[in-house]
């Protein structure tokens, strides 16, 4: 089944569909950030919405018109923790039964948030698309309604709505990083771009050790990744999805990648230039700005901080690891 992608239009109804159920986030600006990039930047601070992450605007957008056009109807679907917050908020507040399957291991902080919410929280595979091959294989044995993390024109449409406010919010943008994994989040900043008919450059961030993407979308030859070994679950794909890889090979401009250690050090920039706490996703997007500070001087730049979800042993070591990694 070929996917319609989202319009600009489809945002602007998620929108009014998420009235009064979300605050508009942040976007600032922040002195230390800005004297380390030398440049003007904005964070969009995602990691500021009820579940910690951005995706709860598609969760939100895409429950609330599911359970109108066909009621409520049981829901399955893989998460590492982000994406399955989202829905199982987005299933508390309307009533629909939801199982979200993890992989083992999996963040146990984003577990407990899930589980609080009423969630059905199954641990299955070694990772993100161990676990959403099973939840593939329960949704043709049982029938259940399949949300996926990415191939939802409803979930990509509401999570444009944090494009729509930095879009709104700020005129001239020269250059946004986005974090990247399934893709529905720069899907989005795409989807509001070209619909408001802006010239900004989109760069994608993604992990050395999550690639798959980046190796697609620079070859043209979707390929799929063996494994993953990031820290940064939030980016931790090991395929490309539809509907956003089709979005994406037309709308990006470039891909930044970042090693384990960038990584860590994108967090403790974000510790320590914004006073936030971001996942390793969520400080990508500051970290691809840093390593691209000397051909961004002067510009106007966005970072998304996509999610703040980071576990207390990561940041721990994280922290721990500041004096043995500074930039250079």
């Amino acid at each position: 089944m070929t996917l319609r992608p989202p319009t600009i239009d489809d945002v602007h109804k998620a929108r009014t569909r998420l009235a009064g159920l979300l605050p508009r986030t942040p976007l600032l600006r922040h002195p230390l950030l800005e004297e380390a990039l030398g440049c003007e930047v904005w964070v969009k601070h995602e990691n500021h919405l009820p579940t910690g992450a951005f995706k709860v605007r598609g969760g939100l957008n895409l429950i609330g018109e599911m359970v109108a056009a066909e009621g409520v109807r049981p829901v399955i679907t893989a998460s590492t923790g982000n994406h399955g917050q989202s829905i199982a908020l987005a299933c508390q507040r309307h009533q629909v039964p939801c199982t979200v399957v993890v992989p083992r291991g999996n963040n146990p902080d984003k577990n407990a948030a899930m589980r609080a919410f009423g969630a059905d929280v199954v641990e299955v595979g070694a990772d993100f698309d161990a676990a959403r091959e099973e939840v593939e294989r329960r949704v043709a044995a049982e029938g259940l309604r399949y949300v996926h993390s990415a191939n939802e024109p409803l979930l990509i449409a509401g999570v444009g709505t944090y494009a729509l406010e930095v879009f709104e919010e700020l005129q001239d943008i020269d250059t946004v990083f986005v974090p990247i994994g399934g893709g529905s989040g720069a899907s989005g900043l795409v989807t509001v771009r070209d619909g408001l008919q802006r010239k900004t450059t989109i760069v994608g961030v993604q992990a050395v050790e999550a690639d798959a993407f980046t190796r697609s979308w620079r070859t043209g030859t979707r390929v799929t990744a063996d494994r993953v070994n990031t820290f940064a679950e939030g980016v931790a794909c090991r395929v490309t999805f539809d509907l956003p890889f089709g979005i994406l090979q037309r709308g990006l401009h470039d891909i930044v990648t970042l090693s384990e250690e960038e990584l860590e050090e994108g967090v403790r920039l974000a510790l320590e230039l914004t006073h936030n706490l971001a996942e390793g996703a969520g400080a990508a997007a500051l970290m691809a700005a840093w390593k691209d500070r000397d051909r961004l001087r002067g510009r106007r730049v966005v970072c998304i901080m996509s999610g703040g979800n980071l576990t207390m042993p990561t940041l721990r070591k994280i922290v721990a690891g500041a004096r043995e990694a500074q930039p250079a």
